[in-house]
């Protein structure tokens, strides 16, 4: 008798999951195309420009400030700025050793690569949780194609979150009541 109530239980549980993940689609579905920051800068290694475009963006206006936006920016930049340089004298070293420690050499500047995109990461969420998260935006680092080559590259974006809105308003915007269940 318990094994049967275990059932129903789970089968409740992944229904609910279901519902919630389809009114998640049909939430993203709404929301408006994210803000992607390109790298401007001149040197590129492993993806991840030296500078990031501090130009504000129009599709931000309305919310948020561009000093706030600038400010973000310039942080991230300063940390790039910073890390590397050291980055690519290590990727020289790599590759003049490449031959003779047989490709072992390029490892430090992978690691220095990831930390330095770790950092972001971490620069990002706490501009996230300081500001843009009251703001129902979400920064974050992805890699994305080059518009002009095959390669990759990783650009910073910024996408619309319902972080802030009642259920209220996203049940008034999909037209969803609270007796009718997206299926």
């Amino acid at each position: 008798m318990m094994e049967d109530f275990d059932e129903i239980y789970e089968e409740e549980e992944e229904e609910e999951e279901d519902e919630d993940r389809a009114a998640e689609e049909q939430l993203l579905k709404y929301a408006p195309d994210p803000v992607v920051v390109r790298g401007s800068g001149h040197v590129t290694v492993f993806g991840l420009s030296n500078k990031f475009e501090s130009e504000f963006p129009s599709a931000l206006t309305g919310k948020v400030a561009p000093e706030e936006f600038k400010a973000s920016i310039n942080r991230v930049n300063s940390c790039l700025r910073k890390t590397l340089p050291v980055n690519v004298r290590w990727l020289l070293c790599g590759c003049l050793c490449c031959c003779c420690t047989l490709g072992f050499s390029l490892w430090p500047v992978i690691c220095l690569s990831k930390r330095t995109r770790r950092s972001i990461e971490k620069l990002l969420e706490w501009e996230n949780s300081r500001l843009y998260h009251k703001l129902c935006l979400h920064w974050r680092l992805s890699k994305r194609k080059c518009e002009t080559n095959n390669m990759m590259e990783y650009v910073s974006i910024s996408s619309f979150q319902w972080c802030n809105y009642p259920s209220t308003v996203k049940e008034s915007i999909l037209g969803v009541t609270p007796t009718t269940r997206l299926r």
